[in-house]
């Protein structure tokens, strides 16, 4: 998968989301998406890394709890092929419910040292 692959993924859910976190003093009101790779996880032998893994969270944040909406980014996610585990987690401080999905994606786009654009 690329990480535009992964974008367009998270996009298809049909909320607002964001890398990691929207941009400070933005106040995104409940239902939104927000996505990050945690580390790698990738397959490396011989002093090379031979295949890129990143472990993928997806977390979803609503005011109430949202069955469909979970099951929306469950479909997503079996869509794409991608095996998942989930946790819920009530913010106490924040008045809101967060579940996050993680999974793995093999990323298939080659790294590029261009850093001029």
């Amino acid at each position: 998968m690329t990480y535009a692959e992964v974008s367009n993924m998270v996009q298809s859910i049909g909320l607002p989301f964001a890398y990691y976190q929207f941009p400070e003093g933005t106040d995104q009101a409940c239902p939104f998406v927000c996505f990050f790779f945690e580390n790698s996880n990738d397959l490396a032998a011989d002093n090379t890394n031979y295949q890129r893994i990143r472990p993928l969270s997806i977390e979803l944040y609503t005011d109430n709890k949202d069955f469909e909406l979970e099951e929306t980014v469950e479909n997503v996610l079996n869509s794409y092929g991608l095996v998942y585990s989930r946790e819920e987690t009530h913010l106490n401080s924040e008045r809101m419910y967060m579940v996050t999905f993680r999974t793995e994606i093999v990323v298939t786009e080659p790294v590029t040292t261009d850093t001029e654009g």
